[in-house]
């Protein structure tokens, strides 16, 4: 396997989790934000040490082919997927971690809700620019 096709299987992958926590993962945990403090509680909790079991993973592979991308002096739409996968890196390690943090701590916050949901589909919108670029670069 050559960098880009690397780089192209885990902008796919990273792109298929990204839209199912958005579209399916997010929704159900913003409808639990509006019910009871101790429901949700319980709820962000398993999500969070449920979902690091996905994304750690996930997160290191994507990495694995940025880097090895870089290293190997990437053209045209690389690019274009090595920013979509920055993009979504950074959001999810500036807005939607510490966002997550401060909803554990203090609770399903509305402002903080809004918030992740907003990072989470600027996050998608990082990692669907990536499988795009890195499909065109193959």
């Amino acid at each position: 396997m050559d960098p880009t096709t690397a780089l192209l299987a885990a902008s796919a992958a990273h792109a298929g989790f990204s839209v199912v926590v958005t579209v399916v993962v997010y929704p159900v945990l913003a409808d639990v934000a509006r019910g009871s403090p101790r429901q949700w509680a319980a709820r962000h909790d398993a999500h969070s040490r449920r979902i690091g079991a996905v994304v750690a993973p996930l997160y290191l592979l994507v990495a694995a082919a940025c880097v090895w991308t870089l290293a190997t002096g990437p053209q045209g739409w690389a690019w274009v997927a090595l920013t979509g996968n920055a993009l979504a890196a950074l959001v999810t390690a500036v807005r939607a971690a510490p966002t997550h943090g401060r909803l554990g701590r203090e609770g399903p916050d509305p402002g903080l809700v809004r918030s992740l949901l907003l990072a989470d589909r600027v996050r998608t919108l990082g990692a669907v620019v990536a499988l795009v670029g890195s499909a065109l670069a193959v």
